[in-house]
């Protein structure tokens, strides 16, 4: 009972899927956006060799793509390029194993939490947008 009525949902679900591996994306691409000189600045403190360019990314993949992504535009190609922009910031920006403290736990919270955000992504590419895409 509970397979067919999951399966009599199932586009739904995964357009609901797309909005919630998104909203977070979207929320801090759109910070990015309106505080661009300090992301820059933050980029740098983190070690980023190019942080105008590194937050250019960010701002496209958080956003821009995340937008695609929710309008289910490109959404195979995009869900594994996601991917590997997910797991590029789990390294670079929570590297909790070279911390201590609260801050160790803190990034691999976050760490953790990006692997589990490209678990759904991989989903994503496997599925593909469902039926209510723009691009089915």
């Amino acid at each position: 009972m509970l397979n067919s009525l999951i399966l009599g949902y199932s586009d739904a679900l995964i357009l609901l899927a797309r909005l919630l591996l998104m909203a977070l994306f979207l929320i801090t691409g759109w910070q990015k956006i309106t505080g661009f000189a300090g992301t820059v600045q933050y980029m740098a403190s983190t070690g980023s060799p190019v942080p105008q360019v590194a937050t250019a990314i960010a701002i496209f993949m958080e956003f821009f793509v995340g937008i695609a992504l929710i309008l289910g535009l490109w959404t195979r190609p995009l869900a594994l390029l996601f991917f590997v922009f997910t797991l590029a910031t789990a390294v670079m920006g929570h590297p909790y194993w070279k911390l201590e403290g609260a801050a160790r736990h803190d990034n691999q919270i976050n760490f953790y939490k990006n692997l589990s955000i490209m678990g759904g992504l991989l989903l994503l590419a496997v599925t593909g947008p469902g039926r209510f895409a723009l691009m089915p």
